[in-house]
């Protein structure tokens, strides 16, 4: 059962906001906005997997806040 962590990270004036997903080692495997979905399921080729990590995007409200995500 793989492990991800998850970090939303706040953009500055033009630079937009995004999500940084770690693996197990939490070394960086994604970089990508929230709202590029077609980006997160490049990363994670499991569509459950990828489904899953989504749903803890979309209910992330803090910047800076390691979230960990058990698939």
């Amino acid at each position: 059962m793989p492990t991800y962590y998850l970090m939303k990270v706040k953009g500055k004036a033009k630079i937009p906001d995004y999500i940084q997903l770690r693996d197990e080692n939490l070394t960086l495997v994604g970089y990508f906005r929230p709202n590029r979905k077609e980006r997160l399921s490049k990363v994670v080729p499991d569509p459950d997997q990828a489904a899953i990590n989504q749903q803890a995007i979309d209910d992330m409200e803090d910047y800076g806040k390691i979230t960990k995500v058990e698939v």
